[in-house]
């Protein structure tokens, strides 16, 4: 294994802080590149295929996770010729709670160390309203309310409450209008104010908001919300926290290889918890096309 680390020195945080001490141990096994500005992670993913690693660790967020993911996606046959790890450094860490892979820096990365490489399904976000565009993720994308609270969130808010930042941005895009997002998969036509993509279960840490999504099977798993206010919020809410999982009739749900999604407003939409771009999208999945290092 010829593998490297891409991490951003300056990051903040108590889980950073804990990177950094392993950082000697780290290097006696990869080769350790740093960013130092946004955008660095997926230009140090490509440059790091196109020099022969064939291992590339993202040590950060969500964020990170998802610049290194389309810096090798950049490369032809990316995907083929590297695989991905995660270092989860960040907030949430929603892909890396899928994994099993532990939040502690340390732990995590004697995990890695041990690990089994998976092959699992890639789906992307494509626009092309001016040139085409294309947008990877690995656990997760949005559109509506949660991609304009996480417009909202800024790091002094997400230091002071953690994941709760993105609740508290949420409630203040609540008080905007909420305009209609029209889902199409050629079979089905749906109109939600919120909807939410999954490829793996979990959504905002532990919430089970796509129970029967699987990495590996092909699909797309799509939430869509009729209506995002705040009675759907709160019925939304108690059953997360009761039942761990959405009450079903707040929500229409679709399986599907690829569909778009379109509005008459100006709607963001946002990948792995990071802004992308703004709709009308084709949202599609590559089945088995990335491989990573899991428990």
């Amino acid at each position: 294994m010829r593998a490297c680390v891409i991490f951003n020195p300056a990051a903040k945080g108590q889980k950073a802080e804990r990177f950094r001490k392993l950082l000697d141990t780290i290097s006696k096994d990869c080769e350790l590149k740093q960013t130092s500005a946004p955008g660095d992670a997926r230009l140090l993913a490509a440059r790091a295929v196109n020099e022969g690693f064939d291992t590339i660790f993202a040590a950060g967020g969500d964020g990170t996770l998802n610049e290194v993911l389309n810096g090798i996606a950049d490369v032809p046959d990316g995907f083929d010729r590297a695989r991905l790890g995660v270092l989860p450094l960040g907030t949430i860490n929603v892909f890396a709670r899928e994994l099993g892979i532990p939040l502690d820096p340390a732990a995590a990365w004697d995990m890695l160390r041990h690990s089994v490489e998976r092959r699992m399904d890639l789906p992307y976000i494509e626009t092309s309203t001016t040139e085409t565009r294309r947008f990877y993720f690995a656990q997760l994308a949005g559109a509506g309310l949660d991609a304009r609270a996480i417009q909202l969130v800024n790091w002094p808010l997400k230091k002071k409450l953690g994941p709760l930042a993105y609740v508290v941005a949420g409630l203040k895009a609540m008080a905007e209008s909420q305009p209609a997002i029209t889902v199409s998969d050629g079979n089905n036509v749906t109109c939600g104010q919120l909807v939410l993509i999954g490829n793996g279960k979990l959504y905002g840490g532990t919430y089970r908001i796509f129970p029967d999504a699987d990495f590996s099977d092909g699909y797309l798993d799509v939430c869509i919300f009729p209506k995002v206010n705040w009675l759907v919020l709160f019925r939304c809410g108690l059953a997360i926290l009761c039942r761990g999982r959405l009450p079903e009739g707040s929500v229409v749900r679709l399986r599907t290889k690829s569909f778009t999604m379109t509005c008459k407003a100006d709607i963001a939409f946002e990948v792995d918890g990071e802004l992308a771009g703004q709709l009308p999208v084709n949202v599609r999945i590559q089945p088995g096309a990335l491989r990573v290092l899991a428990k």
